[in-house]
């Protein structure tokens, strides 16, 4: 069998249960001896179970023989004859970590790759002992037994049209499904799953006690099932039975029952791309509505609607010079078109923050771990969304404040009860939307930066004036950012290097967002992360300044004025602007690109003032002239060395020349 026609399914899949399992684990050691842990327990076990069926398929033993010693364990958790306890906890999350990258090995081809020995010891060793029962390993399965007499719950699936390894997902189904009791029966009998010899429609006997929603969400959690009828058939049912008899050999499976009937079948690689696990998402007819699709494919897509774009802006350009009204009239039909087709691939792209946002409550209980510090970890806004490349980008990053806020912001235990805090810290990671950007906060409660420290680093370093007292939170940032700048008295496993705080801002600006810092001393730190919503795609305020055109995004342009002299002032030697009652400060472009000062040709040709904001910081940008507003395709560009820090990207105008885009983040 060739796996590489479904390897990436295999990998995508794997990684969405080994994340479930990570959650489920987290959610046990929270309450182990609570009413969620039975719940938990169960959750973990089909997840692992279902890896180890697909693994089994694929061919990749060390994979499947990881999860099956896993789910050993589990079944003796659930059986009762294993307590929740440290050592079990410890060995389940390593588990956990060790069969992800036992997927990822697989997938790679690495097949030199094999699981620890010692782990495979101590998941043996938890279930030899006294009343724990050993599951036969994979290669020693039973043969599959005739039914055994009993009746059970009749379970009728559908499975989506054009499922890919059609005859494996019926048979995990069966395998998630034994997890819930004894199947007793399946029509058509096991081999005709194996060789897809079936009309995308099956059924199974199952004895349990669990409710029909339950054996419901069970089945169409595997993913790629139309629907589940739970009960027997009714003679007008608009739900057709199989067309197999009841009376066809079947299966007896238990829930230790393994992949080994499965391992030699033949698949034949279905047609199309996988539709996505979901049951909801179809219409009433029972037509697919959801697809998946490799990331890889919207890239392509974003590249070639910002070229189209571009495009569009040359050929307005040129219709509104010809003149030739019809023509206008379809170049306009079609930039509204053109601008329709840019919003649907945007949207696309858009995935809820969840996607990233859930692998980090393991991060931190590890890291709270590893330095003995009790933290109580909150996520909030996890519905909110963002590009699937920027949110990707991000996540690293994202990993490193968490490990600094733990390592750095949060105190020990009896030091937080001396203060007069709770023992167990708090840290919050939270998204929301803003305008045109998203902005993910990361704050703790711990003892706040301290900023003598950093100033007297700062100043042994000589990057501050020796006479320098105190620091503003803009200059702390920079400082926290400078490459290799560190307070921390030795290096740890999570931080020390100087190489945090320095990432994080680095990957900030690349993506073309800004970061700040807020801290106050004794009552913790937060750190905020602005990101556009999208990279590739803005509206910009084209501006005018000696022979240039620079693009200025308009997110960040609260308005624009005539730089008229009543509006001007000068406060300490600066220059500053006066606007609806509130006092900006005045930045010249001319001066930042190292442009001699605007001379005006007429009395009447004044310069113009963009107001421009980042969250609560405004200022008053001066330029010579406004020629327009455009929608502009972002373009990373090599700059100069020793050039101007002020420029995010550049694009293409419509009349074809080149413009600098502006980083407002750097301006502020």
């Amino acid at each position: 069998m060739d796996n590489r026609e479904y390897a990436q399914l295999f990998l995508t899949e794997s990684r969405e249960h080994v994340a479930a399992v990570n959650q489920s684990l987290l959610q046990l050691e929270r309450d182990s001896t609570g009413p969620g842990a039975a719940s938990a327990v169960g959750e973990i076990f089909r997840a692992v179970h279902t890896i180890k069926g697909m693994a089994a398929t694929m061919g990749y033993s060390p994979v499947a023989d990881l999860a099956h010693e896993l789910e050993t364990v589990l079944d003796c958790v659930r059986r009762g004859e294993l307590s929740i306890e440290t050592t079990i906890m410890d060995t389940l999350f390593r588990s956990a970590d060790v069969l992800e990258q036992a997927v990822e090995a697989a997938v790679a081809g690495r097949e030199g790759e094999t699981v620890p020995p010692d782990l495979i010891a101590a998941l043996r060793a938890l279930t030899a002992a006294p009343g724990a029962a050993p599951v036969a390993p994979p290669s020693a399965s039973p043969p599959p037994s005739e039914t055994s007499g009993k009746i059970g719950e009749l379970v009728r699936i559908s499975l989506q049209p054009e499922t890919p390894l059609r005859g494996v997902r019926a048979f995990l189904i069966v395998q998630a499904l034994a997890t819930l009791g004894e199947i007793v029966s399946t029509a058509p009998a096991i081999a005709a799953l194996q060789n897809e010899d079936f009309d995308n429609e099956f059924s199974v006997r199952l004895v349990t006690s669990q409710p029909a929603a339950e054996i419901e969400r069970v089945a169409r959690a595997v993913g790629d099932v139309l629907d589940v009828q739970i009960g027997e058939p009714r003679a007008s049912g608009a739900w057709a039975a199989p067309t197999p008899a009841w009376g066809m050999p079947a299966l007896t499976m238990t829930p230790a029952h393994d992949m080994a009937a499965l391992s030699a079948m033949t698949l034949t690689p279905a047609q199309g791309i996988p539709a996505a696990p979901s049951g909801d998402a179809r219409s009433e007819t029972g037509r697919v509505r959801s697809v998946r699709i490799d990331v890889r494919r919207l890239d392509a897509l974003m590249n070639l609607i910002g070229e189209l774009v571009i495009a569009r802006g040359r050929l307005t350009q040129l219709a509104t010079e010809l003149g030739d009204l019809p023509l206008e009239e379809t170049v306009m039909q079609s930039s509204r078109l053109i601008t329709e087709l840019r919003d649907e691939i945007t949207a696309s792209r858009m995935v809820p923050v969840s996607q990233v946002f859930d692998r980090f409550p393991r991060v931190v209980r590890d890291a709270a771990r590893a330095v003995g510090k009790p933290v109580e970890f909150v996520i909030e806004g996890k519905d909110i969304e963002l590009d699937r490349s920027m949110l990707d980008e991000i996540a690293d990053s994202l990993v490193h404040l968490l490990r600094n806020a733990v390592d750095h912001g949060i105190e020990p235990a009896d030091a937080r009860a001396a203060a007069g805090k709770p023992a167990v810290g708090r840290l919050v990671l939270s998204a929301v939307r803003d305008r045109s950007a998203v902005v993910i906060k990361v704050s703790d409660d711990g003892k706040g930066i301290d900023r003598e420290r950093v100033l007297e680093r700062a100043k042994r370093d000589g990057l501050v004036d020796a006479a320098k007292t105190d620091l503003t939170e803009d200059e702390l940032l920079r400082l926290l950012a400078r490459p290799g700048f560190s307070t921390a008295e030795k290096v740890t496993g999570l931080s020390g290097r100087g190489v945090g705080v320095d990432a994080v801002y680095t990957k900030v600006r690349a993506l073309g967002g800004a970061m700040d810092i807020r801290s106050v001393p004794g009552q913790g730190t937060t750190v905020l992360i602005r990101l556009p919503l999208t990279l590739a795609i803005m509206r910009a305020l084209l501006a005018r300044v000696g022979g240039e055109t620079y693009a200025i995004p308009l997110a960040h342009v609260s308005e624009t004025v005539e730089l008229v002299p009543d509006v001007l002032r000068t406060v300490k030697g600066k220059e500053v602007l006066l606007a609806r009652d509130e006092v900006l400060p005045l930045l010249r472009l001319r001066s930042l690109v190292g442009l001699p000062a605007y001379t005006a040709a007429t009395e009447i040709d004044l310069e113009h003032v963009v107001v421009i904001d980042l969250g609560d910081r405004r200022a008053g940008l001066v330029i010579d002239e406004l020629t327009g507003q455009e929608e502009i395709v972002v373009k990373q560009y090599d700059a100069v060395r020793d050039g101007p820090p002020f420029f995010g990207g550049a694009t293409l105008l419509g009349d074809g020349r080149p413009s600098l885009i502006v980083d407002v983040s750097s301006l502020l």
